[in-house]
């Protein structure tokens, strides 16, 4: 019952902004900020800062990106009805801001394509492939909330925030 409430929530959702926008203009209005902040974010953080972690436990900011990444694949394979490309399996090892901003981007370009391929009756077609859509926006979202603080307690003004006008850095 609870699995059916949330595919209902979810295809409401979808289909509410099916018929409202279309499925491009949500993936531009939805998908493409975040994947342009955290693709920032991942080009604003020095190199010998992708190791930082704000406190004991979190995950680094290296790993926060790859966490991105890693359900990025995922989540797109479910859209295109495919298994994860063999990219996804090779980034628990990268640790080098080259390796991993990489990855990210590959990841983004990777969702951008299975997104450019569906139709807005496919994106409500089935509750995993709903919740795929709607992971990859607001899971993306949450990830770059967690890495604004990873970048403003390093003095970087975070990309969401520096197309405002003058900001001086913390």
């Amino acid at each position: 019952m609870r699995n059916l409430m949330k595919f209902a929530l979810g295809a409401l959702v979808l289909s509410g902004i099916a018929h409202a926008q279309n499925l491009t203009a949500a993936h531009q209005r939805y998908f493409t900020p975040v994947r342009r902040n955290l693709e920032a974010s991942a080009d604003a953080m020095p190199a010998d800062k992708y190791g930082y972690r704000l406190t004991e436990g979190q995950m680094t900011f290296a790993e926060g990106l790859i966490h991105s990444a890693q359900r990025n694949y995922s989540d797109c394979a479910t859209i295109q009805g495919e298994q994860p490309p063999e990219a996804a399996k090779q980034l628990d090892g990268l640790k080098t801001k080259e390796d991993v901003s990489k990855a990210l981007k590959e990841s983004f370009a990777y969702c951008a394509a299975a997104l450019g391929k569906v139709d807005d009756a496919k994106m409500i077609s089935s509750p995993q492939i709903s919740y795929a859509f709607l992971h990859i926006v607001v899971h993306n979202n949450e990830i770059y909330g967690n890495l604004v603080g990873y970048l403003r307690s390093n003095g970087i003004v975070p990309p969401s925030s520096a197309g405002r006008g003058a900001q001086k850095k913390n």
